[in-house]
């Protein structure tokens, strides 16, 4: 089995036109940069969201850490730690 605490990705999120990076601990408990920049989103944040929305002339909004890809990269990286536990058992 795997020793790891903590594990983290920068992934490119089309939900809010940005570069976010997804922190994953071994309970499972999930992170997004991206996520916390928005809900936290101060009025320059939210400034830029709103500019870039008119620019792309669509909506850009975070979905929180249900989005698709948070939930992608969590299941992969529990899915590569049972295929590896797995083979450690044989």
């Amino acid at each position: 089995m795997t020793d790891w605490q903590v594990t983290a990705t920068t992934i490119y999120c089309e939900d809010i036109d940005d570069e976010v990076t997804v922190i994953v601990q071994r309970d499972g408990a999930v992170r997004c940069t991206g996520f916390d920049r928005c809900r936290n989103a101060g009025r320059d944040t939210a400034a830029l969201l709103k500019q870039k929305s008119r620019r792309l002339g669509r909506q850009l909004q975070c979905t929180g850490l249900e989005c698709p890809c948070v939930v992608q990269y969590r299941e992969r990286l529990f899915a590569e730690e049972a295929k590896t536990a797995k083979k450690a058992d044989f």
